[in-house]
């Protein structure tokens, strides 16, 4: 080999060192300029007071309690008495007056109330079969309306999908408050 090519092969070798060098420590650089230009993580959010569990006041839940035929009274004793400890998330709570026709969930209180009077609507209203129970929607409230007792749940403005807290009721009921002998067109067969 002549000097001049062994001078071109030492340059050559001389370039590929420094290449290899020159290009992992090129990489490390890159990779710590973008580290330091990264935002800078959030730290975790503290955990909320409300994300715990919810203080349930104590307080019996103000309900009317009107009277009741002895039919009614019966009807009505038998549903509450199968009515759960709790809907959803919602734990049962004491009601102010008729406790065997009364119940209350949550606060604010989803309440059921058992018996008076038929409820009265115009023939054209919507009527909704849930689970096999037909009721009607009215202000703030659903009533049965194929039931030979009718059974009103009050489902706060607070919770979403009213209908859908409804149901959960839907079972009881059609375990426990007969059929009545007429329904409104609508409702589908009787259950």
């Amino acid at each position: 080999m002549s000097n001049d090519q062994t001078a071109r092969s030492g340059r050559a070798s001389a370039k590929t060192i420094a290449t290899v060098v020159a290009l992992p420590l090129a990489l490390l650089a890159g990779f710590g300029f973008f580290q330091a230009m990264r935002p800078p993580a959030e730290p975790a959010p503290l955990p909320s007071v409300a994300a715990g569990p919810q203080v349930m006041p104590t307080t019996p839940v103000t309900v009317a309690a009107p009277a009741l035929t002895e039919r009614q009274a019966t009807v009505c004793r038998a549903l509450l008495s199968q009515l759960p400890d709790q809907v959803r998330d919602l734990p049962r709570r004491a009601v102010s007056a008729g406790p065997e026709q009364n119940a209350a969930y949550g606060d604010p209180a989803l309440t059921v109330a058992c018996g008076g009077p038929a409820p009265s609507f115009a023939p054209t209203d919507d009527v909704y079969t849930l689970d096999g129970v037909c009721w009607h929607k009215g202000d703030g409230a659903w009533t049965t309306v194929d039931r030979e007792v009718p059974v009103r749940v009050t489902v706060p403005a607070a919770y979403d999908t009213p209908g859908q807290w409804v149901i959960n009721f839907s079972k009881t009921l059609l375990a426990t408050v007969p059929h009545a002998e007429r329904i409104p067109v609508g409702c589908g067969t009787r259950a």
